[in-house]
């Protein structure tokens, strides 16, 4: 794939399959940072780098209607975690009309991601001769940000349906997965909301740099 043909190529999916049980359950995706659902700032930062862009989100699709993107539920069954939502991008990747051959996930509480996030990951699995990319800051991984190849959807339901695979890094750790470093001197780009206080300390944060942003 080219740095010209990156965009294209790829299909952006949101990840908002799970059940937020830290957060008391719900819909994570659609609590408010400065006014907006968190979706929406995801939405925003995500969309210039992909070609096109999906919802994975499970229940009545009716709730997110408004955002204005197609809503794909689960292909595996029972909550399966953010594995299950990868399979699901790739499977309806393969389904389309000049699909994408790959697809690039994303986690829906998490505000702050790196704007060349896609662009670094395809770079990377360009220059590398790697199968798979995936984003890594402050020496942590971050598995649910990750450019995966559509032509390994088989391999991946093989594994989820007959070996009941859900970790995500027991099934990366089969292919040539390269990592990603990405910085930012304010808050971590991969800071994500699991419980009250980080949507408190995501208000905190956004309101400051909004502050620096408007003076500069």
């Amino acid at each position: 794939m080219t740095d010209a043909e990156g965009m294209s190529d790829v299909l952006g999916v949101l990840l908002a399959g799970g059940q937020a049980r830290r957060m008391g359950g719900g819909d994570k995706s659609l609590l408010e940072l400065s006014g907006r659902p968190l979706l929406s700032h995801a939405i925003e930062r995500i969309r210039p780098q992909v070609g096109r862009l999906i919802l994975n989100a499970n229940g009545d699709p009716d709730r997110f209607e408004h955002f204005g993107l197609p809503i794909v539920a689960d292909r595996i069954e029972g909550f399966a975690g953010p594995l299950a939502g990868v399979l699901t991008g790739m499977e309806w990747a393969a389904e389309q009309d000049d699909a994408p051959i790959w697809i690039a996930t994303f986690a829906t509480d998490a505000p702050f991601i790196p704007g060349d996030l896609v662009a670094r990951l395809v770079a990377a699995v360009n220059s590398k001769g790697a199968d798979m990319a995936c984003a890594q800051s402050a020496g942590r991984t971050h598995p649910v940000f990750a450019l995966w190849p559509v032509h390994l959807r088989q391999d991946l339901r093989r594994a989820m349906v007959e070996e009941d695979m859900r970790k995500i890094d027991l099934w990366t750790a089969r292919y040539n997965l390269i990592h990603v470093d990405f910085d930012d001197a304010g808050i971590d780009p991969f800071f994500n909301i699991n419980r009250p206080e980080d949507l408190a300390e995501a208000e905190t944060f956004s309101a400051s740099r909004n502050l620096r942003e408007g003076a500069a």
